[in-house]
């Protein structure tokens, strides 16, 4: 089974991009990467998964806005349960300049048998896409009492958060079911978190997606028993890890 992590640039940005397989009931990075066209993202797409193929594609981004204005239920709830730790999402409408897009890279994945999977049965192979998004997940899976503040403030503060994140994946996701592969055994891993602002949004993004992946992986693997699900088909969903 493969998993497919998408940190979506909302308006015209850079996407980060991973991909992970499992084998022998470990993850394994096949790919991480930046790109910024939606084309070029959907070529990417077709290539590390064969039509037919099944994998999982978590996307963070709305791809699902039923709401002409205001706010979706999942993004209501996400502050709900997620406000204290800072981890609210932005809202979502078809009246917002990004929603095009967002919605349309949805359809783009239904066009290629990726169908919305706001339920799934465990571990049963096929094509599906989730939408995600990365900061109660970080909180959830790691345990942390705030999110990492690695999006917004100064360069050198936001470096240090980007560190924690790449040493709770480094150390954490290996311990976790289903384990990542340990990454000091990867060498095409990203090695250091860089001290410049342009080198470090590209870490940035790739960390994030690589956090979707996992979400895509733990949600096949565990379904409702280890995850929760903001919202449904109808009104937008988000999945995120349970904390445990």
């Amino acid at each position: 089974m493969k998993f497919l992590g998408i940190d979506l640039g909302w308006k015209s940005q850079p996407s980060g991009l991973c991909y992970l397989e499992l084998i022998d009931n470990e993850l394994e990075i096949a790919d991480l990467d930046r790109k910024e066209a939606i084309a070029d993202i959907l070529t990417w797409i077709d290539s590390c998964v064969q039509p037919e193929e099944p994998a999982l594609i978590a996307v963070d981004a709305p791809t699902l806005i039923p709401n002409a204005t205001g706010s979706r239920l999942p993004d209501k709830l996400s502050h709900k349960y997620f406000g204290k730790y800072h981890a609210g999402c932005y809202p979502a409408n078809l009246g917002l300049a990004f929603a095009e897009r967002t919605v349309n890279f949805g359809l783009e994945l239904e066009s290629r048998g990726f169908i919305h999977a706001p339920t799934i049965e465990p571990q049963t192979p096929g094509r599906y896409q989730i939408e995600v998004f990365p900061h109660p997940a970080i909180v959830n899976l790691f345990n942390l009492e705030r999110i990492l503040k690695y999006k917004k403030g100064r360069l050198s503060d936001r470096r240090l958060e980007l560190v924690k994140l790449y040493n709770y994946i480094l150390n954490i996701l290996p311990t976790l079911q289903p384990p990542l592969r340990s990454l000091r055994l990867c060498g095409s891993f990203i090695s250091e978190i860089p001290h410049t602002g342009a080198a470090l949004k590209a870490v940035e993004d790739q960390l994030d997606s690589l956090i979707c992946a996992y979400v895509a992986a733990y949600w096949w693997y565990w379904g409702e028993q280890r995850n929760l699900v903001l919202g449904d088909r109808t009104t937008g969903y988000i999945v995120t890890p349970k904390q445990f």
